[in-house]
């Protein structure tokens, strides 16, 4: 779908508007199991696949939609589209991102009460939840690698597993200190997530 959109649409060496609805169309079509299995889908697609974007780009993009409100992936088609084509571009993206969400909650709501009993529907359900899982998981894993390992800017996120070996110089010892702090701050004391995303950004303006 990708190749054909891309003879289709490309002008010149940037891509149209329209071009990018649909690409953010895709992803939102294809993503089944919320934001971070979006973010999966778009890193594939916008730098794996058309480098619209660079790696390093695209996670502190991640970082700053999962700190703001809203969801994670309408967050991020918003930020894409405007980091490229300014507000129009985002409004461009956000609607590609939502559309096959909406086409799909109305068919649902008009047709699903009238089969979700079915064995071959809960069948189906039950193997796409841990499917889900592993796609989240590969997500994560892209993120933990990139703020967490010193990698050149050409080299892709999961080609940074092959550096296991070397972790012993490639560990961003700061980042790693403060990750584990605060892991530690969620998980024994009541402090709200707000209080640690926005120590985080404090954290990276005066030690990264």
């Amino acid at each position: 779908m990708t190749d054909l959109l891309h003879s289709l649409l490309w002008n010149g060496p940037e891509p149209t508007l329209f071009f990018l609805f649909f690409i953010f169309f895709y992803v939102g079509l294809v993503t089944i199991g919320g934001g971070l299995v979006a973010i999966t889908v778009m890193h594939q697609v916008l730098v794996d696949r058309f480098a619209l974007i660079s790696n390093e780009l695209f996670y502190n993009m991640v970082a700053i939609s999962e700190s703001t409100p809203g969801p994670m992936g309408i967050n991020m088609a918003t930020y894409i589209g405007t980091e490229l084509y300014g507000a129009g571009g985002g409004i461009i993206t956000t609607a590609g991102q939502v559309l096959p969400s909406i086409i799909c909650i109305v068919l649902i709501a008009r047709f699903f009460g009238k089969f979700s009993e079915k064995t071959g529907v809960k069948a189906a359900f039950s193997t796409l939840r841990p499917a889900v899982t592993g796609v989240i998981a590969v997500a994560a894993a892209q993120v933990f690698i990139l703020a967490l390992l010193q990698l050149p800017q050409s080299v892709g996120s999961l080609a940074a597993l092959e550096t296991w070996r070397n972790l012993s110089v490639g560990i961003r010892i700061p980042n790693l200190i403060f990750y584990l702090a605060g892991c530690a701050v969620l998980f024994k004391t009541k402090v709200h997530p707000l209080f640690v995303v926005i120590a985080g950004a404090v954290f990276g303006v005066i030690f990264c």
